[in-house]
């Protein structure tokens, strides 16, 4: 079985803020997850760079757009890198083999008899790269970006939308899974239902993009451009091999829900067209706010991720990614929620826990782990199922809370219990066995169940238990510890930071 998974493809314009990273984290966690059950997973995420604005942003640098690119691509490689993401693939648009994809795919539409020409006359948002009509606007603004767009009227290829309608209809109602959440799955469908119009698929009189076949006066709409990305990159990411068999059928796209239109509405109606299957299934996450203001550039309210890894680190900022915000939701974000999580979750819960079980360990036992039973050992079998069962369904958020639990669960078991008076009574030495083992094989299966979350913390703490460095799923059940030697106390996991408000 494959696990497939996609990032929308950013625009680079400019540089990235949190939103991206936000999405990238998700993406992730998902496959890291999945890779740990044993599936074989691809995670693809990379940049669009034929949109207009960022011809324009060349322009008045007046550098070639090719040189700004190489440019400003550089950031935005270095994201997922810096936020401990992996990537199996970073695509670009200008790639020679994502443009060959893309004109044999409008040709396909082509050919299908699904293209007309005709004079499109209307608002296009440069910053959004959409067009929109009268009574889409607000107050004569983008409803995305709040700016006012600009008027065309010119000459192009239009795509017959209009005839995918019923098409469209019968797939909602055959896979009612094939958006989440489920109000985002009645939002598309609704959109659907109240109605469809041909959009255009070019424009003219554009020297960026990629030519259309039958006509190269013109070039392809940037989302008709953008959108084949999650296919083309399967065609040319590994020399000599085309992934499409086995990875497009698990193709899973996370999104934004500003762009749901072009991906549950404007995309399966042009894979049908073109001769493809749908993807598996789309998931479509909310806003970061701050305040009630989505993060972005153009708001001036945007957040630098690679800033807060300079302060807190990479785990810490996914951490505080998946954890504040229900995943699927729109959610507000407060700077210093991170430095208050950094320190009370995964400072005092997390990384105290673990420095004081191997602290005990190595005191109380000589830094060898005793064999005994785990007395949680119920309480982790769960945790293996609902942490599976929450990542299926999406839920991020609600497999963190999950894991969690038996965090705090575990650091009430130290009060409990008190170790430290156990071993003042050599009568109760098997007692004081149960609880260290309890403690080390919880902390052993919490790590593995962390990793997708914290893979740089979750080795450490398997390492400073001295056990395997195996992260296999089956793993996260009770009596799976090795006894382990030399366990000494764990310097902290996450130290204390002085000035938390640096990023800020």
């Amino acid at each position: 079985m494959s696990f497939y998974v996609t990032t929308p493809i950013y625009y680079v314009n400019s540089t990235p803020h949190i939103g991206h990273a936000y999405t990238t984290i998700a993406a992730d966690i998902l496959v890291r997850h999945q890779r740990q059950r044993g599936e074989e997973t691809f995670l693809l995420t990379g940049v669009d760079e034929h949109a207009s604005k960022v011809y324009r942003a060349a322009e008045e640098q007046g550098l070639d757009p090719y040189e700004y690119l190489d440019q400003i691509v550089v950031p935005w490689r270095e994201l997922p890198e810096r936020l401990d993401a992996r990537p199996d693939f970073f695509i670009r648009t200008s790639d020679d083999g994502h443009k060959a994809f893309v004109r044999d795919f409008v040709q396909r539409i082509y050919d299908n008899g699904d293209v007309y020409e005709d004079v499109y006359a209307g608002h296009y948002c440069v910053r959004c790269e959409a067009f929109y009509a009268d009574e889409e606007l607000v107050d004569g603004n983008c409803p995305i970006d709040d700016v006012a767009p600009e008027w065309i009227e010119e000459k192009n290829y239009f795509f017959r939308l209009s005839a995918y309608q019923d098409r469209l209809l019968q797939l909602y109602d055959d896979r009612p899974d094939f958006v989440l959440p489920a109000f985002r799955y009645n939002e598309a469908r609704s959109f659907i239902a109240g109605g469809l119009k041909d959009f255009s698929i070019s424009r003219a009189g554009q020297p960026w993009g990629i030519p259309l076949p039958w006509d190269e006066s013109q070039v392809a709409y940037v989302w008709v451009d953008a959108l084949p990305n999650y296919l083309s990159a399967l065609t040319y990411a590994r020399d000599g091999e085309d992934l499409r068999p086995t990875l497009w059928p698990e193709a899973r796209h996370l999104l934004g829900k500003d762009i749901l239109r072009f991906h549950c509405v404007y995309w399966p109606a042009l894979l049908l067209s073109a001769g493809y299957d749908v993807p598996k299934q789309l998931f479509v996450h909310g806003w970061l706010l701050l305040g009630d203001r989505k993060i972005s550039k153009s708001a001036g309210n945007a957040v630098d991720p690679l800033e807060l890894i300079d302060v807190y680190g990479a785990d810490a900022v996914r951490f505080w990614a998946a954890r504040s915000i229900s995943f699927g939701q729109d959610g507000a974000v407060a700077l210093d929620s991170i430095a208050e999580r950094y320190e009370r979750e995964l400072g005092n819960d997390l990384g105290n826990l673990v420095s004081r079980t191997t602290a005990m360990i190595a005191r109380y036992r000589g830094g060898v782990l005793p064999e005994s039973q785990n007395e949680l050992g119920e309480e982790i079998r769960r945790l293996a199922d609902s942490v599976a069962a929450r990542v299926d369904a999406y839920d991020i958020t609600g497999a963190l809370e999950e894991i969690w639990s038996v965090v705090r669960s575990l650091n009430r078991y130290v009060e409990q219990t008190r170790p430290w008076a156990l071993a003042k009574d050599p009568a109760r030495s098997d007692d004081l066995d149960r609880t260290l083992y309890t403690l080390g094989d919880g902390l052993r299966a919490l790590a593995i169940a962390l990793a997708a979350y914290l893979p740089r913390t979750a080795p450490e703490i398997l390492a400073a238990l001295g056990q395997p460095d195996s992260l296999a799923w089956e793993n996260v059940a009770p009596g799976r510890t090795t006894p382990g030697t030399n366990i000494a106390a764990a310097d902290p996991l996450f130290p204390r930071i002085e000035t938390p408000t640096a990023a800020a």
